[in-house]
């Protein structure tokens, strides 16, 4: 459908993405794409120029650091929103300086995605 937005969800934990994008298509429907790491979350942006990518920051291969400035260098009007853990407040603070745009403590309230989707994701 062309009014729903496209949103990359990438996080090594396979429960963590399910979650999120139950979440997210409770709030609103969308086309979601799903990576488990940074290298296959550069390509899913490349391939499906998302409106919205949440990014987590420890994952293997490439980390979710890496993998914003990527796509930023790649689209520097990308939104990306970071998942972070417990733990991870000077990397969050690394990713907003490379280009993320928010960030969400997980698990991610629905109430707060639902905020960052009318922020964020809206269709143009």
């Amino acid at each position: 459908m062309e009014n729903e937005i496209k949103i990359l969800v990438c996080d090594d934990s396979m429960t963590v993405r399910k979650k999120l994008v139950q979440s997210l298509n409770t709030i609103q429907p969308c086309i979601v794409f799903e990576a488990d790491n940074g290298v296959t979350a550069v390509q899913a942006y490349e391939q499906n120029t998302p409106d919205l990518v949440f990014m987590d920051i420890m994952m293997p291969e490439k980390d979710g650091l890496q993998a914003v400035t990527e796509i930023i260098e790649l689209d520097p009007s990308a939104k990306i929103v970071m998942l972070s853990s417990v733990g991870t407040k000077s990397n969050l603070k690394k990713a907003l300086e490379v280009g993320a745009v928010d960030f969400l403590q997980k698990p991610c309230e629905e109430d707060k995605l639902r905020n960052l989707l009318n922020t964020y994701g809206r269709k143009e």
